[in-house]
């Protein structure tokens, strides 16, 4: 189970260097958007709060922002008006998928290609480990749940933006003779 902790505490941090060195910067060569005239631009929902209860997260569709990062994503969108949450998301969680099943399959030049040289050295020392003790793991991630913006800044024209996910993972470990060693 620690095993698990760990592998899910790396992940984590690769999507958090992986998203803040790939999603948001410019180069200076993108189309400003063209204007949207009034009827066609989303309408805020208002999120209902009541005086007993005050919700830790917002949620509205597919995307759910936590009360800690909304003035970050506030500064984001001001210097950055093309910047889209719900997108900005959908994306975080294909790069999510995208490395567990890197690492599940020991698929070394995915992941460097989707991971920081530090994070990638943590994946494969526990791939090494692995392999080297013969095990196989046959994971797959089922859903995810939930992803939530937990934290934004703006740093002069970097961003920084943490999600975290709530996935359901169907996860077995064998050993060298085929033996179910962890999950079922």
């Amino acid at each position: 189970m620690l095993v698990y902790v760990i592998l899910l505490a790396m992940v984590a941090a690769f999507l958090a260097l992986r998203l803040y060195s790939v999603l948001g910067k410019r180069t200076g060569h993108e189309q400003q958007p063209l204007p949207r005239a009034a009827e066609d631009r989303p309408v805020a929902q208002a999120v209902p709060r009541t005086i007993d209860v005050t919700p830790d997260v917002r949620e509205s569709g597919p995307r759910a922002v936590e009360t800690g990062a909304e003035g970050g994503l506030r500064q984001i969108v001001q210097a950055d008006s093309s910047f889209d949450v719900a997108q900005f998301i959908e994306g975080a969680k294909s790069a999510y998928r995208m490395v567990l099943e890197a690492f599940w399959k020991g698929d070394r030049d995915t992941l460097a290609f989707l991971v920081e040289d530090n994070v990638r050295g943590e994946f494969e020392s526990a791939i090494d480990a692995r392999e080297a003790a013969g095990e196989t793991l046959e994971n797959r991630l089922v859903s995810i749940e939930r992803a939530a913006i937990t934290d934004a800044t703006l740093t002069g024209k970097v961003a920084r933006i943490t999600v975290r996910f709530d996935a359901d993972i169907a996860a077995v470990t064998r050993d060298k003779d085929g033996n179910v060693i962890a999950g079922s």
